[in-house]
């Protein structure tokens, strides 16, 4: 299975966003957080910062560590921005606003909070940046804001309904308002 490999880019993806005043589209340059902190047992922790990049586009850098090595884990923003139990289980399911099917958020159909997985490397981190299209930082259904990004135990398959069979959850942090 092809898989998307989180990049390096994260720098250059956060410089290159410009203003969308007087468009009607959210003004780029609202940012959020979320600071991951560990779950069943793990040591994954890290910090995602997110920021709009005009209507319904928002870039994500991230910056985990703690992950076992040279692996792939899912990776999604859930419903409920509650980490409150030790397995992220109050976090809910995958934020899906839409109703669309689990699936490989870079081709069909998909859930609004499906994101490529992560892929560690020799250190067990994951560093990098990806766009994710459908979503905001600005009121309204399909806003971030007040959401959960869990980290996942094991890889998606992007076909089992409704998780893709990622395997527990390790990491959960919720999205903040800058």
């Amino acid at each position: 299975m092809k898989q998307l490999v989180i990049g390096l880019a994260a720098i250059g993806l956060m410089a290159g966003c410009a203003s969308n005043a007087g468009t009607g589209a959210p003004a780029a340059g609202t940012s959020a957080l979320a600071t991951l902190a560990p779950k069943s047992g793990s040591n994954v922790q890290g910090t995602i910062k997110l920021l709009q990049q005009g209507d319904n586009r928002v870039a994500m850098a991230v910056d985990i560590a703690g992950l076992p090595p040279n692996g792939m884990f899912g990776f999604h923003v859930h419903e409920k921005g509650d980490c409150s139990s030790p397995d992220g289980m109050s976090a809910g399911g995958h934020f899906n606003p839409t109703g669309q099917p689990h699936g490989d958020p870079r081709s069909g159909p998909h859930h609004a909070g499906d994101i490529p997985m992560l892929q560690s490397d020799a250190s067990g981190k994951a560093v990098g940046s990806i766009v994710l299209n459908g979503v905001t930082l600005t009121p309204g259904a399909t806003s971030l804001v007040g959401r959960a990004v869990i980290v996942h135990a094991g890889m998606d398959d992007y076909k089992t309904q409704p998780t893709g069979n990622s395997g527990g959850r390790v990491a959960c942090g919720v999205i903040v308002a800058n």
